[in-house]
């Protein structure tokens, strides 16, 4: 109870200073209303929608779309605050300096406040006119990223050997099925060699996939579709009835994935032949820094094949390379992870600019990086969570091309 009673107020003080802005620029009564019932249509829905219901801690869309407005409204607040409170402050200032040395009775700057409102308010159309796009179309603005690794050591055979990779699903989420239906058929227009899924299929329970299977079951690749397991595949966020209810679901995810046609790999590996080489997947469990599950063991996924075979290491959470990969005694050439969504918000410009905040709370958070010789690919996600919508990073089909020798050569 406390805490809705802090997030009112703080809504409410948000409102006032968006309403302080628009009153300064106009003198149109509707467009007051407007925006306060705007505001009454936001939060009311974002109440409703989160303490009613049955579904406990399970993120709906309906829940999602209503954390989506709500953002997007406070976002536009937010934006107008350092301008209006700086103003307030100068005004403040100035008017105390002109009373009391000046000795003027009384203070006016009408025209600067309008001003400064107008320029507040363009600036705050930006997230708000983006966060809404990232909804409506952002979302789902598949994109597919080629890149091109040299290894030395990798076996002759597989040179030019292709990988997609996808990650987060997140199926739960899904609102409109003919965009997944595209996005499955731009991942075989691809026509890599094998097909990994780092994991995070679902938001909570394994009937979000229900719906999606026969979609999925068209992925298709040469030489297999292999998958693991990310952290919101194991239901750790749901209130079950009992811990066999728990133990079910999971068991339910195991077998939708394998009717879907991933094998999935759970501290496994297997080996990719060609012409008689070969290079070993290995596959972890879900192993995050944090409260995360720490399931991965990566000692037993890899007893099955040897030190000096050619490596790729499926690990969901891209804070499993940093922590345990990179020292590893086995020599893992490439790591593939997700997790991150790059916090499906940011500023991406190839080789100008690559921001998110997700660059706050991972170290690798989106793309490839390279460190001891070992390099790393998070994929920025199929699908999304929380936020309904992406701005700025884009749901990521990504495609690795292995090459033999140096990158020059």
């Amino acid at each position: 109870m406390i805490r809705w009673i802090l997030f009112a107020l703080l809504f409410l003080i948000l409102t006032i200073y968006g309403f302080q802005a628009i009153r300064t620029v106009t003198k149109q009564t509707w467009v007051y209303y407007l925006f306060f019932a705007v505001a009454i249509v936001v939060v009311g829905n974002f109440i409703f929608q989160f303490t009613s219901g049955n579904e406990g801690r399970v993120l709906t869309p309906s829940k999602s779309f209503a954390f989506g407005f709500l953002l997007t409204f406070m976002a536009f607040n937010i934006v107008l605050i350092p301008f209006l409170f700086g103003e307030d402050i100068i005004r403040g200032i100035i008017g105390l300096y002109d009373k009391v040395v000046v000795r003027k009775d009384e203070f006016h700057l009408p025209s600067r406040r309008k001003f400064v409102s107008q320029v507040a308010l363009g600036l705050a159309a930006i997230p708000f006119g983006s966060l809404l796009y990232g909804m409506y179309k952002g979302k789902y603005n598949f994109r597919v990223l080629n890149y091109t690794l040299h290894f030395d050591d990798l076996p002759e055979a597989f040179h030019g050997y292709r990988i997609t990779q996808i990650s987060d699903i997140h199926s739960g989420s899904f609102d409109d099925k003919s965009k997944i239906e595209y996005a499955i058929d731009l991942i075989n227009e691809q026509a890599s060699d094998v097909l990994l899924f780092t994991g995070d299929m679902v938001n909570n329970k394994a009937s979000e996939m229900l719906h999606w299977k026969d979609t999925f079951g068209r992925l298709k690749a040469k030489d297999g579709k292999f998958s693991v397991l990310g952290n919101h595949d194991y239901g750790d966020y749901v209130d079950w009835n009992s811990p066999e209810a728990k133990h079910q679901n999971l068991e339910d995810l195991k077998a939708i994935q394998k009717e879907i046609g991933f094998d999935l790999l759970l501290n496994e590996s297997r080996y990719l032949e060609k012409d008689g080489q070969r290079l070993a997947l290995v596959g972890v469990e879900n192993w995050g820094k944090g409260g995360f599950k720490k399931a991965g063991d990566l000692t037993k996924a890899a007893s099955e094949i040897q030190s000096d075979d050619f490596k790729i290491l499926m690990s969901h959470d891209p804070s499993h390379w940093e922590a345990k990969v990179l020292n590893d005694p086995y020599h893992y050439h490439l790591t593939l992870s997700g997790h991150t969504h790059g916090m499906q918000f940011g500023i991406e410009i190839p080789g100008w600019i690559k921001w998110s905040p997700a660059k706050w709370r991972y170290k690798h958070w989106a793309g490839i990086y390279t460190e001891l010789n070992q390099h790393i690919n998070v994929n920025r996600g199929f699908g999304y969570l929380g936020y309904p919508g992406r701005v700025g990073i884009w749901p990521e089909i990504t495609v690795i091309e292995l090459k033999k020798g140096p990158k020059n050569a």
